[in-house]
């Protein structure tokens, strides 16, 4: 089996890097050291928060600094580039342009597993930071699969945001009742077949069996993803 050299474009935040990182470990089938996959990893916490350039509409300001992480991937030979942060890939095209290696998308391969396990016309909830919201990323994109995008009320967007901002990246634990209680209120009240993760830093809270039942993680897509594109038989 050939092992493809995997770039990893994190630090957005530092706690969800290390989380993607772990996963695929745990996900990746190997009895040895050498079984595992090879990855180059930019911790460049300093970036500047994806969220608040978008609202600022200064995306150049995200892109000088992210074109010198992929010169960095480019010179360490990765086969791949992915970047564990929902909010980031508002500028993946522009990303994309910047180099020939291949960056998966992971707005897109996330829509195209719901479609897979959902079916086209659902209504599909999505988590994530005001900044994704914004941009209207997922939205987009489930509409073009066919689905109806819902996205929370402005009352919830406030508790989603308090979980990202007040809890997470400040390194408080966050108690798993809250986003299930959202996620279940999302399903329940607004109709949602599918509730989409889409923030890594809501990926580093573990939830309940029921509720993953009725919720896609982007960032498990992406390990899954970045596995695949890794080890080639």
């Amino acid at each position: 089996m050939e092992r493809k050299r995997l770039g990893v474009l994190g630090g957005m935040g530092p706690k969800a890097t290390t989380v993607f990182i772990d996963q695929i470990i745990e996900n990746t089938p190997a009895d040895r050291d050498q079984d595992h996959i090879d990855m180059v990893i930019l911790n460049h916490a300093s970036l500047p928060d994806r969220t608040h350039v978008i609202l600022e509409n200064s995306g150049e300001l995200f892109l000088q600094e992210i074109e010198k992480d992929i010169r960095l991937l480019e010179y360490a030979e990765v086969a791949n580039i992915v970047m564990p942060c929902n909010t980031g890939h508002y500028y993946i095209n522009e990303m994309q342009a910047m180099t020939t290696i291949p960056i998966i998308d992971m707005v897109e391969e996330t829509m195209r597993e719901i479609a897979d396990n959902f079916g086209g016309g659902v209504k599909v909830g999505i988590l994530a930071t005001n900044g994704t919201l914004r941009s209207g990323i997922y939205s987009e994109s489930a509409r073009r699969y066919g689905m109806i995008p819902q996205e929370p009320d402005m009352d919830v967007q406030q508790q989603v945001m308090s979980i990202i901002y007040g809890d997470i990246k400040r390194g408080i634990a966050s108690d798993p009742a809250k986003l299930e209680g959202i996620i279940q209120g999302m399903v329940e009240k607004d109709g949602c077949s599918c509730v989409i993760i889409a923030c890594t830093e809501l990926s580093i809270i573990k939830l309940s069996e029921e509720t993953k039942k009725v919720s896609i993680d982007a960032m498990d897509v992406l390990v899954q993803k970045s596995i695949e594109l890794s080890l080639v038989r």
